[in-house]
């Protein structure tokens, strides 16, 4: 592996893949384009110092070859205009398509490809394709994190086609890593994560993982209700989890265990159906009634998440505290969010990751309020869990 910002790009074309899986609205626009604006930095350091840039992504999933509502072409306008210049476009990610695309590019140049998914070769991590867009570029550059726990062909095979000193991290990979373990390895204390989202069983190897690290660990959202049950409380129609009841116990002894504060809400936002248009009310949460449902935190769980978020020095943040899609279910969700925002002022380090907690942070207008906003959903959970991702894997063993 060598260092991005001191390679020297001159005459090479660096095949980038980056992470421009956007969403797309009914007319084919971009809804938001932050995951593109993360990988500019990376695109014009390349062309700046005289190489050209070939990008490779993917978009949505397309079931079976191409379909044109998942063609990357769409996203060559708005790239074009974000980089300033004129952005190529290969409606082929491999053969004579791409080949002549990109044996035409002049230094300063950019190319996207068309998207890798159409072919099913991509997620299958197949050689032979890896090795035909290998062909592409002098240089591979990984620059999308939101893609790393993935051993597609793009992500990992591919860079066994590049010697050493031939294979890098972009800026936004780079960045995404160092913020990543300044969080798991070198956290200032008191490090507080704050853990939401509808199940237990999606979080436990993460709670697990963080309980080792960890002073005080929030839990919110809709498995809130499993660990409540767990102690025996009254729920009502509360999204719960039957099975993982014991295996909420277990996470709450082992936390007592190591000393870590485990602060479950003790209130909520209860509804009589799930709903935008329900009727809602406040209630203690070892007394909600039959047919209600807990739907956001409480404020007297915003005040003592708000305390314990005030005095820590490191803070993770993933998953929200409840239905924030629906205005009257994100009271608590803008809470959280604004008491870590308030931390970060005082200098604490706050890392936000996740696809729902990030969201938060951007429809709340608070995402330059904290340290650092992750691009990657899937990837930073398994990076959390302490998993090895293929896609750093493949170009850090090569160091």
């Amino acid at each position: 592996m060598t260092d991005f910002s001191s390679f020297d790009f001159a005459g090479l074309k660096a095949l980038i893949r980056v992470d421009f899986n956007v969403p797309l609205n009914e007319d084919l626009q971009i809804t938001d384009d932050n995951r593109m604006r993360a990988a500019l930095p990376t695109i014009q350091q390349v062309t700046q110092k005289g190489g050209s840039a070939i990008l490779m992504s993917h978009l949505g999933r397309p079931k079976s070859g191409p379909e044109d509502k998942f063609s990357l072409r769409h996203l060559v306008p708005h790239l074009s205009e974000l980089l300033g210049c004129t952005v190529r476009f290969a409606p082929d990610c491999v053969g004579e398509a791409a080949e002549t695309a990109a044996a035409a590019l002049k230094p300063g140049d950019v190319l996207l490809l068309e998207n890798l998914r159409f072919y099913p070769e991509e997620t299958k991590g197949d050689e032979t394709f890896a090795k035909a867009l290998a062909n592409l570029g002098d240089v591979y550059v990984n620059d999308a994190f939101g893609t790393a726990h993935r051993a597609h062909a793009s992500t990992t095979i591919i860079a066994q086609y590049f010697p050493a000193d031939k294979k890098m991290f972009g800026l936004l990979m780079d960045a995404e890593i160092r913020h990543a373990d300044k969080v798991l390895y070198h956290a200032e204390k008191p490090l507080t994560a704050i853990l939401g989202g509808a199940k237990v069983s999606d979080k436990i190897s993460i709670i697990e993982n963080l309980l080792e690290k960890v002073q005080h660990l929030i839990i919110g959202g809709g498995m809130t209700y499993t660990f409540l049950k767990a102690q025996g409380k009254s729920i009502g129609s509360s999204l719960c989890e039957a099975d993982k009841l014991d295996l909420a116990r277990d996470i709450l002894q082992k936390a007592a265990a190591k000393g870590v504060e485990l602060l479950l809400p003790p209130d909520s936002v209860i509804a009589d159906k799930f709903a935008a248009d329900a009727r809602t009310r406040e209630a203690d949460n070892d007394a909600i009634p039959d047919g209600w449902m807990g739907l956001d935190i409480g404020p007297k769980s915003v005040a003592l998440f708000g305390k314990a978020i005030q005095g820590s020095k490191t803070i993770l943040w993933n998953g929200p505290m409840g239905v924030f899609e629906m205005k009257p279910f994100q009271a608590g969700t803008r809470a959280i969010a604004e008491a870590v925002a308030k931390a970060t002022e005082k200098g604490a380090f706050s890392l936000i990751g996740g696809g729902d907690s990030v969201a938060a942070v951007n429809q709340f207008g608070l995402a330059d309020q904290v340290s650092y906003v992750s691009t990657g959903g899937g990837a930073l959970l398994e990076y959390f869990e302490g998993k090895e991702l293929p896609g750093i894997a493949a170009i850090r063993d090569a160091q």
